[in-house]
């Protein structure tokens, strides 16, 4: 239970799981109203922040929000206070949260916005000047409703076009030429980082937080497949990567430096893909020399076994996470169309099919839990894209 004042928030500042911890919603606030954050299980979360930037979020992702604000959507838990009151109380429901429609309370489970949600069709982004494309995209979300997404020209260019939450940009070139499909991940604010291998076989790093990127980096290394990267956590990134000896390997940035590379073992045969769904869980994929799909991921500082999780794959994974111990992981089948299968907390979902005809591995982003966004090249050597939502 917390007490607070309707204008004067008392609350946790910062979800590291989050992609966007506080980017959810803007400008939904008037702009004499300021925030003060303080939760004495968390003092060191102490801060203040101008609504305009967003809505803080819990750990366990509770949303604080004002009474008038009906949103019922995105995550698991939606507050509202008594605006009769100078104070209200505001109540942890599991699994789901309470809006107001006509001072009817009313409320909805995550499993029920999950029936409700489904997929779209698909959507041709084109090319570069229409061109085509070498091999799959790369995506990445800074924020809800913004997405990024780039990829390896025919040129070996590398090429951006992204969401801004009413229309698709054109396709910008970026400086330098990448012999991978790139990828791409983000740590809040305008930050993403971006990775390809390099014209001679190492890693190579460029980063933007706004408008400008960074000089491109070599991280060194010598690897066979494109990389994938994800985030824990503001100012951290772990980035993977098939080695030459053919098993998965990584190297990681702590926000000063970045750690010499280690290898996780395992045979793969594909470019992996990884997601962080919390500020201690990796999850890594991949396709094995079986054909089958992959799986080893990171917990509080130790790195599990290697597990099957079946399947006949004809390309690498992607993946994304919408909440804590939520994934959705996709591939090309033997069919040729795209299939997912999702661990929900417990157990993993059968293999459902798509739909489409793709010839890259697929890319994933998730800007909340009602929200998936995929990508991959189709026959046409186009970008091609659909969400569930």
């Amino acid at each position: 239970m917390f007490n607070y004042h309707p204008y004067d928030y008392m609350f946790r500042s910062f979800s590291p799981y989050m992609m966007q911890p506080n980017y959810i919603y803007p400008n939904l606030f008037s702009i004499n109203d300021r925030f003060q954050g303080f939760d004495t299980a968390y003092p060191d979360y102490f801060f203040n922040m101008h609504p305009s930037v967003g809505y803080p979020i819990y750990p366990d992702n509770r949303v604080f929000t004002p009474y008038d604000q009906a949103r019922p959507v995105y995550f698991d838990a939606y507050y509202q206070v008594d605006p009769a009151t100078d104070y209200g109380d505001a109540d942890l429901h599991e699994n789901g949260f309470y809006y107001n429609v006509d001072d009817d309370e009313r409320h909805l489970s995550i499993e029920d916005i999950e029936a409700r949600a489904q997929w779209s069709d698909w959507e041709n982004l084109g090319s570069p000047r229409d061109r085509g494309i070498k091999d799959g995209p790369a995506v990445a979300s800074r924020g809800p409703n913004r997405l990024d997404t780039f990829v390896q020209g025919s040129n070996d260019r590398l090429w951006h076009k992204w969401w801004n939450g009413r229309r698709w940009s054109d396709w910008q070139a970026l400086e330098g030429q990448i012999s991978s499909s790139p990828a791409a991940v983000s740590w809040g604010g305008n930050r993403i980082d971006l990775f390809a291998r390099g014209m001679r076989g190492s890693l190579w790093h460029r980063f933007t937080e706004g408008n400008r990127w960074s000089q491109w980096e070599d991280l060194g290394g010598e690897i066979t497949s494109a990389p994938a990267a994800s985030s824990r956590g503001p100012f951290q990134l772990d980035v993977f990567a098939r080695g030459t000896n053919g098993s998965l390997w990584t190297r990681s940035w702590n926000g000063r430096r970045w750690n010499d590379w280690q290898d996780l073992g395992g045979q793969i045969t594909s470019a992996p893909a990884a997601v962080s769904w919390g500020p201690n869980r990796i999850d890594t994929f991949a396709r094995g020399t079986d054909n089958a799909l992959w799986h080893k991921w990171w917990q509080n500082g130790r790195w599990s076994e290697w597990e099957s999780l079946g399947g006949q794959i004809t390309s690498g994974p992607g993946v994304s996470s919408r909440r804590p111990n939520q994934l959705d992981v996709f591939v090309r089948g033997t069919n040729g169309s795209m299939w997912t299968r999702s661990w929900n907390g417990r157990r993993w979902s059968d293999w459902q099919d798509l739909g489409g005809q793709i010839t890259s591995a697929p890319a994933a982003a998730s800007w909340g839990p009602n929200r998936m966004d995929v990508f991959a090249r189709g026959t046409d050597n186009n970008v091609w894209t659909k969400n569930w939502r």
